[in-house]
């Protein structure tokens, strides 16, 4: 199996050129993120997670998580006691804030550490994504006695958070759960119904589970705006702030699942007896708006998951390469077998994996530090922009980089050929484990919807034509360069075409042809980020050629950023412009095709 190598290099060069960390630690609160500080932490997570974590993937990934007898979850062998040195180092807990005990750095540091987690294991990683995202929400929404008794044990990872939405009837339709919350005369409610897919919402590695759940307080309004938020713990605080008495919530049965088997995909009933406690999180009937504070940051975090699980497929895919021979390459000497690296196929899978990869990263990075800047602005002015810009990025990044992780983990199981298909090599289990990314925290043609139907019209459009402005700028100023002359010229071209296609749903919104606009959501989707791919790798290697020369070691480094980001913009770039048609085709053909049963069975 191959050994997890965390990517720093790249990292630490997004963070200097994509993110500008060094202006982002003169920010009030982010002093102690310097470059140096930041690398040495950087170094520090990524031998942790290669060496505690990474080697736990399989072993998750062949045992799984077990629901026992007595009605709890086991997770598998070493998971426990990687989380309890995690918990101990603080890594989970490093961009949390640090008035509750967390480490204070811009979310984009915390970011960079996540990606090594969830490459080492994705499965191990969900457990402290979902309780970083309850951490936001309760920092963001709580009331301050729910802050008192919750934030400093969820940010130190003694307890774990959850995030309820789903029942067996309302899954992308939330408004349609009808779990029930009745309030109690000491300002408490009991909570009853049944909720489904609950990722890690039983285990053994914390001493409590907090859930964050959606229900109905009775009277209130149907739909989405009859929804309240509730903080559910697995086990009832008392008044010393210590796990007690079990609360009214049973684990009912663990998901079989194609992939992440390490990671319990629980259903959870509440209230079998009486009622689960519940304190209500903001006003009645305001549960989306704050679930939604959770749900931005965890689309961001899946969209991260498609990345990082990209990065270990594209490492094993690298080494397995360098290390199977097979065939003559052209060129080479008679009477011999080359190593399937030397044959232009194989490059081309290996090379198309590692500019997406790139691509994706700067994309997450970019955005989560938007949001970093965003909290800090100096101007409410500066601040709306950055605001508009995750809102605008947000669906993107979620659903583009989710779809390219599974892409990429599709490439390194064809690179391995027939042993990519035999599970013991390893590389099927990134497929499988890539696979959920697509589907949770909102489909991914949700997120192309949320993209058309509320993110394009923001501003009447000013928002995507402002953006499009700056990628164009950055096209017309690289075209100017002999070495990128190519890629600028190939980005003009498809920030042209991306403009057009945003017109042309624009046009169908405005005149109320919603099924037109919905039917090109998705190649729109795929189309921007496939453009904001290319922007940002003309950016790496604007910078890239600006540092040759600079220190000779480097050299050769930048000149391979350089040489991926031209593959980029030349090879995958003009994909985009494909996409343009079916972005902006329309629906008539959906609907003149007959999709009925009966007409397959002819």
């Amino acid at each position: 199996m191959s050994v997890y190598q965390p990517p720093l290099r790249d990292i630490d060069f997004v963070l200097e050129h994509i993110v500008d960390l060094e202006s982002l630690s003169k920010l009030d609160g982010y002093q102690q993120a310097d470059p140096a500080t930041v690398n040495y932490l950087l170094e520090e997570a990524g031998r942790f997670f290669a060496e505690v974590v990474a080697p736990l993937n399989t072993v998750g990934d062949a045992e799984g998580s077990v629901l026992t007898s007595e009605g709890t979850v086991r997770t598998p062998t070493g998971f426990k006691e990687a989380y309890q040195r995690l918990v101990e180092a603080g890594w989970q807990g490093i961009s949390l804030p640090g008035e509750w005990g967390g480490g204070g750095m811009p979310q984009v540091v915390g970011f960079a550490v996540d990606e090594m987690m969830i490459s080492s294991s994705l499965a191990f990683s969900l457990c402290a994504t979902l309780t970083a995202g309850s951490v936001h929400m309760l920092s963001m929404h709580g009331s301050p006695e729910q802050q008192h008794i919750f934030l400093e044990k969820l940010i130190s990872g003694e307890w774990s958070g959850t995030m309820n939405l789903t029942e067996p009837h309302a899954g992308s339709d939330v408004g349609a759960l009808n779990t029930k919350a009745v309030p109690q005369p000491d300002g408490s409610y009991l909570i009853t119904g049944t909720k489904i897919f609950i990722t890690w919402g039983d285990h053994d590695m914390a001493d409590n589970i907090i859930h964050t759940v959606l229900a109905r307080i009775p009277g209130g309004p149907p739909g989405t705006k009859g929804i309240s938020l509730f903080i559910v713990p697995k086990r009832l605080v008392g008044p010393d702030g210590k796990p007690g008495e079990l609360n009214d919530i049973r684990t009912v049965s663990l998901e079989h699942k194609l992939g992440i088997h390490g990671s319990p995909t629980c259903i959870l009933s509440y209230g079998e007896n009486g009622g689960a406690v519940g304190y209500l999180v903001g006003p009645e009937h305001g549960g989306m708006a704050r679930m939604f504070t959770m749900m931005n940051a965890a689309r961001i975090a899946v969209g991260q998951g498609g990345l990082a699980v990209a990065e270990r497929a594209y490492q094993k895919a690298l080494e397995f390469s360098w290390q199977r021979r097979q065939g003559r390459a052209v060129g080479a000497p008679a009477g011999e077998q080359s190593l399937i690296v030397e044959h232009p196929d194989i490059r081309r899978m290996l090379a198309t994996m590692k500019a997406q990869i790139e691509a994706m990263r700067a994309l997450l990075f970019y955005c989560v530090a938007s949001v970093d800047r965003a909290y800090h602005a100096e101007s409410e002015e500066e601040r709306t922009a950055k605001q508009e810009l995750v809102a605008l990025l947000t669906p993107v990044a979620k659903a583009w980089c989710s779809d390219l992780g599974v892409e990429i983990a599709s490439q390194g199981i064809q690179v391995h050929g027939g042993m990519g298909f035999v599970e013991e090599t390893g590389a099927a289990q990134f497929f499988r484990d890539s696979r959920i990314s697509p589907i949770y925290e909102g489909t991914n043609g949700i997120q192309a919807i949320d993209l058309v139907i509320r993110k394009l019209p923001m501003r009447s459009g000013g928002v995507v034509k402002d953006f499009l402005a700056e990628v164009m700028a950055t096209a017309t100023e690289a075209s100017s360069v002999d070495q990128l002359r190519t890629a600028g010229e190939q980005l003009q071209q498809s920030v042209q075409s991306l403009g057009r296609a945003s017109m042309a749903l624009g046009a169908s919104l405005a005149k109320g042809a919603y099924k037109d606009a919905l039917a090109g959501a998705y190649p729109y989707m795929t189309m921007f980020g496939t453009v904001v791919g290319g922007w940002l790798m003309v950016r790496s290697a604007q910078a890239a050629l600006s540092r040759i020369g600079a220190s000779s070691a480097d050299d050769e480094w930048l000149r391979q950023k350089v040489t991926t980001a031209r593959f980029y913009c030349e090879h995958l770039l003009p994909q985009a412009n494909s996409l343009e048609c079916p972005a902006s085709g329309g629906a008539d053909l959906l609907y003149e095709l007959d999709l009925t049963p009966e007409m397959a069975a002819n």
